[in-house]
């Protein structure tokens, strides 16, 4: 699969209810897919959609709340929501701590660049949440066994 440019993006979006602002103004690091039971309990569906940024390119204002536990990886991750509507913000593991990952939802219609090149934590896919069967898919993170 070619590796596609990584864009470069000037975004702002607020949670749910408003509380909470992002401004992502940066390139995007990484655009995927995860699949991890974590991300289906954090989402409520069967992945994660996800833009990986350099947490320099991002600010985040508003009161925000975190949820801090350790990983099938080994690693904690950590997820900040809105502690009114319960939008999630981002997200952040101890594995890569200068890679803030972010929902590409958060940022709405905004998102026509938009285009995962892979899909991470595969062996917790379910059959009925229909990814690309095209995109490559790892059972952990790309690179590990």
């Amino acid at each position: 699969m070619d590796r596609k440019p990584r864009p470069t993006v000037d975004l702002s979006a607020n949670c749910a209810c408003g509380a909470v602002n992002v401004t992502f103004r940066g390139q995007v690091r990484a655009m995927f897919y995860c699949t991890c039971e974590d991300c289906q309990k954090a989402t409520g569906s069967g992945h994660a959609a996800a833009i990986v940024a350099d947490p320099a390119d991002v600010m985040i204002s508003g009161e925000t709340r975190a949820f801090t536990r350790h990983a099938n990886s080994s690693a904690t991750y950590t997820r900040w929501f809105c502690p009114s509507c319960g939008t999630p913000i981002s997200g952040l593991s101890s594995r890569a701590p200068k890679m803030l990952s972010l929902p590409a939802g958060l940022f709405g219609a905004y998102t026509d660049w938009f285009e995962p090149n892979q899909v991470i934590f595969a062996r917790s896919h379910r059959e009925w949440d229909m990814i690309d069967p095209d995109l490559p898919r790892y059972q952990t993170y790309r690179g590990e066994p």
